[in-house]
């Protein structure tokens, strides 16, 4: 299980399984988070200051931006909230700003992928358009990523997929247009390939809990209980990841 740790290939061998190939992709995409957060500093700014910046009255669950963030190629989508605090679960850091909640739509998926089966007494929300998300990445109060986390199904609303399907999903996220901002866009994208390793364990571990949780409260559904908010969670470090991926290499 992923604990609340910096990432170590030593202590967890996330990166062992991986080919050279998987492994300079991740070593690309940090180099691009890297720049993100460069370009961003030259003007003051880092990932959340430079979405917060278009809104004059940005408040507790709004969503940043209040469309939320599309591209139509791809259908990926993302936004940025905040919770508050008298919300926040045991799994918050206790300096967490906010998170980034990234999504993937049907229209993007592979073709044949299919929801799953959910139980018969779960409110499906059917849409014309389902949503699987993918991760949550969790922020600090001066924009710095501290966490990843995935959720239960209620929480977005989302339409429930297998783990092993929504890890087929993340090598087609991608945000590839300049609204509202170029470099966040960018930095959302490349942190999935960043931390590729980590989130599909996550996505694993989601699934794990799902079934941990049923046979435990067999009572209840467990897609629309309120007592399961985040079904897996681990803190996360740019630098290390970075390190640990030269290591690999």
């Amino acid at each position: 299980m992923l604990t609340n740790s910096k990432p170590s290939r030593k202590e967890n061998g996330y990166l062992d399984h991986l080919d050279r190939t998987a492994l300079e992709t991740m070593r690309d995409a940090g180099a691009m988070v890297l720049e993100c957060q460069r370009v961003l500093g030259n003007a003051q700014q880092n990932v959340v200051s430079d979405l917060i910046r278009f809104t004059t009255d940005f408040r507790e669950w709004d969503h940043l931006p209040d469309s939320d963030v599309h591209d139509q190629n791809s259908h990926s989508q993302y936004y940025y909230h905040t919770h508050a605090k008298s919300d926040d679960k045991n799994y918050m850091h206790n300096a967490e700003h906010g998170h980034f909640h990234t999504f993937l739509r049907a229209k993007g998926m592979p073709q044949g992928m299919k929801p799953a089966r959910l139980d018969s007494c779960t409110d499906s929300g059917a849409e014309t358009d389902p949503v699987s998300h993918i991760v949550g990445i969790g922020m600090d109060g001066y924009g710095v990523p501290i966490n990843l986390f995935t959720t239960n199904r209620w929480v977005t609303k989302e339409t429930w997929y297998k783990a092993e399907d929504v890890i087929r999903i993340l090598d087609l996220y991608e945000i590839d247009h300049a609204w509202p901002s170029w470099p966040v866009n960018l930095w959302v994208t490349n942190m999935l390939r960043l931390f590729r390793p980590q989130i599909e364990t996550l996505l694993i571990e989601r699934d794990r809990k799902i079934e941990e949780w049923r046979g435990k409260y067999t009572d209840r559904d467990v897609f629309e209980d309120r007592d399961l908010e985040v079904t897996s969670f681990c803190a996360i470090n740019i630098e290390d990841q970075i390190a640990a991926i030269e290591q690999a290499c």
